[in-house]
């Protein structure tokens, strides 16, 4: 079946199977590898994206899901070589050690902070709760998300 959508402000249309994922679209067919799959049964967050502003689990996305429907992903944040300040977060604070989670955790926080641009910590781990990370322990994850919120009040 064919679907169209948009992918980081861009137009796409492809084919795609009734039974396809949305992650499998991203990273085979547009190359777009920033999404991880880590469990591939929702449960670890690698896979997070933007579906019309929500954060959800790729990896439990039906393709066709996808048609009509505005996707972002890690890659659509950065504007060229300038990163987003909630990925200058990360990296400033030392919330990024082997990386694989990381895109997951950057695209929580971002659907976290456009709704809530000043969160507690508690908030923080509630938006958070849904994503895994075996080498960092969180604190930096934590400290780097409310960095992020103090940047991008900062840009506003």
């Amino acid at each position: 079946m064919k679907i169209r959508f948009t992918v980081n402000g861009r137009k796409v249309d492809r084919e795609v199977t009734a039974d396809s994922r949305l992650l499998d679209l991203l990273r085979d067919d547009l190359h777009l590898t920033g999404t991880k799959e880590g469990c591939g049964e929702g449960e670890c967050g690698a896979c997070t994206v933007l579906i019309d502003g929500k954060a959800v689990n790729s990896c439990l996305v039906l393709a066709p899901q996808a048609d009509g429907k505005d996707i972002l992903t890690v890659e659509g944040l950065a504007k060229g070589d300038e990163l987003h300040p909630i990925q200058r977060a990360f990296v400033e604070k030392g919330a990024v050690q082997c990386g694989f989670c990381t895109p997951g955790f950057i695209m929580s926080t971002y659907a976290l902070l456009k709704e809530n641009p000043n969160p507690s910590n508690e908030e923080i781990l509630t938006a958070l709760e849904g994503n895994l990370c075996r080498c960092t322990g969180y604190t930096k994850i934590i400290e780097a998300v409310h960095y992020a919120a103090e940047l991008m009040r900062e840009e506003e």
